[in-house]
Formats: C-alpha cells, structure tokens, sequence
C-alpha cells in the first residue's frame, strides 16, 4: 500500500512538473540567438521590429508586466501590431552571457531591447521608466511602443 501511494505521489508530482513547466514564461534552456534568426525573418517577412523581453521566471515584475500585457487588449494589440516578442531568460540556471554580450549593459529586469527588423539594436529601456504605482502605466507603455513602432 505505501508502495502505491508513493507511485501515485511520484505520479502527481512529475504531472505538476509538466504543468508548471508548460507555464514558464522564461527559457533556461532555449537558445535566444536561434530564436532571433527565426524573429529576424519573421519580422522581415510582416515588416515589424523586434523586441526582446529580457527577464526571467524568478522576476515578479516580469510576471506583472506580462499579465499587464496580456489583460489590455489594445495595448496587446498594438503590441502584436508592430513587434515580435522574443522573450530571453536571465537566470541562475541560465544567464545567456554570450548573447547578452552584444547588448548595453542591463541594471534590473525586465528589461527591453528594441531592434530594427533586421536584429540592430535601435533602443534600450528600462522598464522602471513604464511602472506606475505596482505595475505599469497603459499611458507610458503604449508611448512606448508608439514611438518605437514609427521610428
């Protein structure tokens, strides 16, 4: 019996695993530098920038922002409009230093890296400068995007 219990326990254990994993937001093992030659072409493809996301599943204002995301439609749209998302984990089971590198320094996460349809850093930004109260301002974000997507 206390076999079986413990099966089932190892069972519902590995399930919640899956799960939670499915709902990783943040990458350890993906490899940003292949998921931006795929975003390059994308956004050559449809004519939009790009935007890397930098930040990881350990960051409660990475989680905020992209709840905040997520739940205002217009600014989701807009989003979605002008940009591919490219979400790069910094983490302690991945710090993506290679990759990184190549990108001004970063002080505190999230943070945004927007680049030109053709992966040129065009702007960095600090998201600090969109946070309003404990998340963010629809008003500073979507001036934000706004201005990044006409440049």
């Amino acid at each position: 019996m206390i076999k079986v219990t413990l099966i089932l326990l190892l069972i519902s254990f590995s399930l919640f695993a899956q799960e939670e994993a499915k709902k990783r937001l943040f990458d350890p093992e993906r490899d940003p530098a292949e998921d931006l030659k795929s975003a390059i072409s994308v956004a050559t493809y449809e004519h939009k920038k790009i935007i890397l996301d930098v930040g990881g599943d350990w960051c409660v204002w990475c989680r905020r922002m992209d709840e905040f995301i997520n739940s205002n439609a217009e600014l989701k749209n807009f989003l979605d409009s002008h940009f591919i998302l490219l979400k790069v984990n910094f983490s302690k089971e991945n710090e993506n230093r290679e990759f990184l590198g190549r990108f001004p320094e970063i002080k505190g996460y999230p943070h945004l890296f927007v680049l030109d349809k053709s992966g040129e850093l065009l702007h960095s930004q600090d998201t600090a400068e969109l946070e309003e109260n404990k998340g963010y301002s629809l008003d500073k974000f979507m001036a934000f995007l706004t201005k990044w997507a006409e440049h």
